[in-house]
């Protein structure tokens, strides 16, 4: 990247990182961001001034023929005007994922599907820790990927969880171990199709080699095929909690076991010994057993790890009992699937939060799965009304409408008996009221510990 010129488009996370990582590798750098320079953080604005870096702020360059390289930001769609333009003039498009293939070191476990990502991440992350590896757990989990990987050696493992969005603009990313969980309707506002999204999430595995392996959901028929579909040329690991598999994980008779290539037979642990509910746990801890095995490390050490991991924030996170209503911290449910997924593992006497931003997503089958589970629906948001909609048409009535995460909170509880879980589980993103499911998730605990003092 020495002496190229560089865009970079975005300052989130990862914009900032790599800006940082192509000025220390002698690029030409010029930002651009849809927020004013005072919306920018004062001391990232102030290196930005001292490093004589071009800021396009709330515009955009007029001469997109002027950059050999743009790095996009997760969140910036590869489809805007001024990208194409750029792209059409010979600038190369990539991410910050891509950057840091490029620019750093250390070897790649790269985990992806719709759900599970966060769990099945850091889950491996611990067992590589646990196998005594070098280990950085980074990525769509909260740590930009160049942040660590310019520090790290060819030693370094970097377990990362990729999104379909990082992974549209990699070009020679290759990962050892490749994962996808599972593939349900997710970002349709970007994707328009599921063959578009089947096909972002394949390119995980687009340059693996024979010599690598690539764990795939053998129940999730569409995610299993994108393999034969997408060319995989890594070696295909299934994993699965319902049939048993001539090679791979899967459970079997109350255990997770592995088959593998020799046709051997591995015990790793009892399904129950897992500390994580609910089915779809099941599923990301097999993945997380059969990326780690094939990655070479001892079941001893993967089934240490599987006995104790106590899951991850916001991912059906239990926050605290107000006279015997449970309230449970789900905002990492950022999409129909993933929250019906929480209503499974919570299973009865469930008060729901839901709603949010509208990435396109449908309802019906979210409606459907609240069976005689859900005992009400408290929507909030942008897609509150969306929401309301199908669930009349469904036959769900039992609907208050409320104005802010307080208001929900506050409602939920005055509607609870004892023996009731008041769920945050939205089946949507954050973005029309906070900056990230974390946020969300933050501001609901907090609004408990509110009710826990009076």
């Amino acid at each position: 990247m020495k002496d190229k010129k560089v865009l970079v488009i975005g300052m989130g996370r990862s914009g900032k990182a790599a800006v940082e990582a192509l000025v220390s590798a002698g690029a030409a750098v010029s930002v651009q961001d849809s927020k004013a320079v005072d919306q920018l953080e004062p001391s990232f604005a102030a290196y930005l001034d001292t490093n004589g870096i071009t800021k396009y702020l709330g515009c955009v360059p007029d001469d997109m023929g002027a950059f050999d390289v743009l790095v996009l930001s997760p969140g910036v769609p590869p489809t805007l005007n001024f990208i194409e333009a750029a792209k059409a003039a010979g600038a190369e498009i990539i991410g910050e994922l891509e950057l840091a293939y490029r620019l750093g070191n250390g070897r790649y476990v790269a985990i992806t599907g719709t759900n599970g990502k966060t769990t099945t991440t850091t889950l491996v992350g611990e067992i590589y820790k646990a196998s005594g590896r070098k280990t950085e757990v980074v990525g769509n989990i909260g740590i930009a990927v160049i942040s660590k990987a310019i520090q790290a050696d060819a030693d370094s493992w970097l377990v990362t969880e990729v999104s379909s969005f990082q992974l549209e603009t990699i070009d020679r990313f290759r990962p050892v171990v490749s994962a996808i969980l599972n593939l349900t309707p997710d970002h349709m506002d970007r994707h328009k199709t599921m063959e578009n999204y089947g096909r972002a999430k394949a390119a995980v595995f687009k340059n693996q080699t024979e010599d690598e392996y690539c764990v795939l959901n053998y129940d999730d028929k569409a995610c299993f095929e994108l393999a034969e579909r997408e060319g995989c040329k890594a070696k295909v690991v299934p994993f699965s909690r319902k049939e048993e598999l001539e090679f791979g994980a899967f459970a079997h008779e109350g255990r997770i076991v592995i088959k593998d290539e020799t046709g051997a037979l591995v015990d790793i642990c009892g399904c129950d010994e897992l500390q994580i509910p609910g089915t779809h746990n099941l599923e990301n801890a097999l993945a997380a057993a059969a990326i780690a095995y094939f990655g070479g490390i001892d079941r001893d050490v993967i089934a240490r790890v599987l006995r104790t991991f106590a899951g991850v924030e916001h991912r059906i996170e239990a926050c605290g009992e107000v006279n015997g209503v449970r309230f449970v911290n789900d905002s990492k449910g950022t999409n129909p699937d993933a929250a019906i997924k929480a209503i499974e593992a919570m299973k009865e006497n469930i008060i729901l939060i839901a709603g949010g931003y509208d990435k396109g997503s449908t309802y019906d089958e979210f409606i459907g799965a609240f069976g005689s589970s859900v005992k009400k629906l408290i929507l909030l948001g942008a897609t509150a009304p969306k929401i309301k909609e199908t669930a009349e048409r469904m036959g769900f009535t039992d609907i208050i409408m409320a104005e802010d995460m307080e208001d929900c909170v506050a409602k939920a509880y005055e509607s609870a008996v004892p023996g009731d879980v008041v769920l945050l589980s939205p089946a949507c993103a954050s973005w029309d009221m906070y900056d990230n499911f974390e946020q969300r998730g933050d501001h609901f605990k907090s609004c408990v510990k509110d009710l826990q003092k009076n």
